[in-house]
């Protein structure tokens, strides 16, 4: 018997192919306006807080962490906790934890949008923050989507009785999302954090 790939795991990885795209075309965007605006980068790109952002990407590296425990619960059928020890929790508990460290990750973008613009960097002033808010910005929809996902995805195992391979593959597509979007952040990170 021929084993077919899965044809929603398969149009999920094209899909994710179509945004590796739009953000290759962000980076492209970023890097054309720093080296036509190299003096629009100098102060400006000496105000980010590093280790803030650092402590915000860790954050969302770990929750990618948590995300790939809910699949490893998903291929073992497991939508709830067996005992208080990590290692016998269910789907539901490791997307809550995924969720929430994304939400912090979310919410710590914000607050550095709002102490950014109150250091006069905002997305009309100038090449930089034009570059920095677009990329970042989109970047932080994309980790709401994937909020929503997971939200999605919690209600579905609720909402059914007899948890299965068709709920499994859904989840498993949602951690591709999840750990994309991880991946993309430590690429904006190392270019707008540590090559600034």
């Amino acid at each position: 018997m021929v084993q077919r790939p899965n044809i929603v795991a398969v149009g999920t990885i094209v899909w994710l192919g179509s945004e590796v795209m739009f953000f290759a075309g962000l980076f492209a965007i970023y890097f054309t306006l720093r080296s036509t605006n190299p003096e629009a980068w100098g102060d400006q790109a000496n105000t980010l807080n590093v280790p803030f952002a650092l402590v915000n990407t860790i954050i969302l590296v770990i929750s990618s962490f948590w995300c790939q425990f809910a699949v490893f619960a998903a291929e073992r059928g497991q939508v709830k906790r067996t005992s208080w020890k990590p290692v016998d929790w269910g789907i539901t508990e490791w997307l809550f934890l995924t969720y929430a460290f994304g939400a912090i990750f979310v919410s710590g973008q914000v607050l550095e949008y709002a102490t950014l613009v109150s250091e006069g960097i905002t997305i009309d002033g100038n090449a930089y923050g034009s570059a920095f808010y677009l990329t970042t910005g989109f970047h932080a929809l994309h980790v709401t989507g994937g909020l929503i996902a997971m939200l999605l995805m919690l209600g579905r195992v609720f909402a059914v009785k007899n948890f299965g391979h068709k709920e499994a593959t859904s989840i498993i597509v949602v951690s591709y999302y999840w750990h994309f979007v991880d991946v993309v952040w430590i690429g904006l990170f190392l270019v707008i954090y540590v090559l600034k």
